[in-house]
């Protein structure tokens, strides 16, 4: 039986690429975004708002319309961040916190009534390396990660019993357009941060236009569908990102702190 497979945020960057890959591979894939364009891709696209829980519901009524089932949830929609905590707007803040983390549960809540009902089913969150430690100027951005990571260790428990997986795949730079969506607290010329941020924001860019090939992550979530015991956590990216954090374990957290400011040109 070919399985059936919904991916939030396949419009673009890793979403896109996955959705493609995956379809590539025989699986029923459906993606979705708040505004899909009809008939550009060779996956089917809905319309999902992660922020509107009538969108969500309504795209997953139409999926299971159409299949009658889902087998894999890719929760993968988000949006990015960065500012010193102090100039950054809390309403961006908790925008950012309804997409990433919300949006993300509210998606899980939308499928996990169809899956329990199979008996069967996986949710893939898409978290983030960020989201294991607090990084300068991104601090909310891998909080909501992090948050994520927490939960979907907590809904793993909840659901197993009713033959339901939950894993986390935290990728580190990848090359995708992340950057041009991403709210950015303006490098004020009379912010007291202005000189250190702005450093951080052209090595941040730098990071991510020199990043991975996406397709390493679809070929990693490929694997993870096809594993009979998954586990809970993947980290995808450098050597070094996914080092750091070993480093973090072990480390006094003061001189690991160091490190990332030297890093940072702190």
């Amino acid at each position: 039986m070919t399985k059936v497979i919904l991916i939030t945020g396949a419009s673009s960057g890793i979403g896109k690429v996955t959705a493609g890959y995956l379809s590539d591979k025989g699986f029923k894939v459906y993606g979705t975004s708040r505004n899909p364009a009809s008939g550009q891709e060779h996956f089917e696209m809905l319309p999902l708002d992660v922020r509107k829980k009538e969108s969500i519901q309504k795209a997953i009524e139409t999926l299971l319309n159409r299949e009658g089932r889902i087998d894999v949830l890719i929760n993968n929609a988000g949006m990015g961040i960065t500012g010193p905590i102090e100039e950054t707007p809390t309403e961006e803040m908790r925008g950012v916190f309804e997409t990433n983390f919300f949006g993300a549960i509210e998606v899980m809540k939308s499928v996990l009534p169809a899956m329990r009902e199979q008996k069967s089913g996986l949710i893939v969150n898409v978290t983030s390396i960020a989201g294991y430690m607090g990084l300068p100027f991104r601090g909310i951005y891998s909080a909501t990660k992090g948050a994520l990571e927490i939960v979907t260790e907590s809904v793993s428990m909840e659901v197993s019993s009713f033959g339901i997986r939950v894993v986390n795949v935290a990728p580190g730079d990848f090359a995708t357009n992340i950057a041009s969506g991403r709210y950015h607290t303006p490098a004020y010329k009379t912010s007291p941060y202005q000189k250190v941020y702005q450093k951080n924001l052209d090595l941040m860019d730098s990071h991510v236009s020199s990043g991975k090939d996406p397709l390493e992550m679809a070929r990693k979530i490929h694997k993870i569908i096809n594993d009979p015991k998954p586990k809970l956590h993947y980290k995808v990216g450098e050597f070094m990102q996914k080092f750091s954090i070993v480093l973090k374990r072990i480390l006094p957290d003061r001189v690991y702190e160091k490190l990332l400011m030297r890093h940072y040109g702190m």
